[in-house]
């Protein structure tokens, strides 16, 4: 499911941030990432990301992020660890899974990553998750 079909766009404030390779939804609490289909993420789409982000970033905002992997897409996993050691930012991330093969994947990504790193079968599922974890209790400024 898509945030903007969900249950949540109509309860949460956000933004939309489109990019030519996916759209990015900011909440006070965390970001919702939803890629299209058959990009492969490196270090030049990580870095368009980061650069977008740099304002909240540079304030020392603590977010949460969660991928919605409704459309296949593939991500070079050992940009969760560079990530991870560059920036602190992130407290927690999601990774949605919608196949069983997508699930076996987020699973060897949660290795690479040195936060929690939680993987749900639905956006509601991860939505809820991220909502309820103290660190981001106070929410960020969309």
């Amino acid at each position: 499911m898509k945030f903007e079909s969900s249950k949540y766009s109509k309860l949460l404030e956000y933004k939309k941030i489109e990019f030519p390779f996916g759209n990015f939804y900011i909440t006070k609490q965390f970001v919702i990432s939803e890629l299209n289909e058959g990009i492969h993420v490196d270090h030049i789409i990580a870095g368009e990301i980061v650069a977008h982000f740099s304002e909240h970033i540079k304030r020392n905002i603590k977010i949460g992020y969660i991928a919605n992997r409704f459309n296949p897409y593939s991500i070079e996993p050992q940009l969760w660890r560079e990530f991870s050691n560059e920036y602190d930012f992130l407290v927690a991330s999601a990774v949605v899974s919608y196949s069983d093969f997508g699930y076996l994947n987020s699973s060897l990504e949660k290795h690479f990553f040195k936060n929690s790193l939680k993987r749900c079968r639905s956006l509601n599922e991860a939505i809820e998750w991220m909502m309820e974890l103290d660190e981001l209790k106070k929410g960020i400024q969309c």
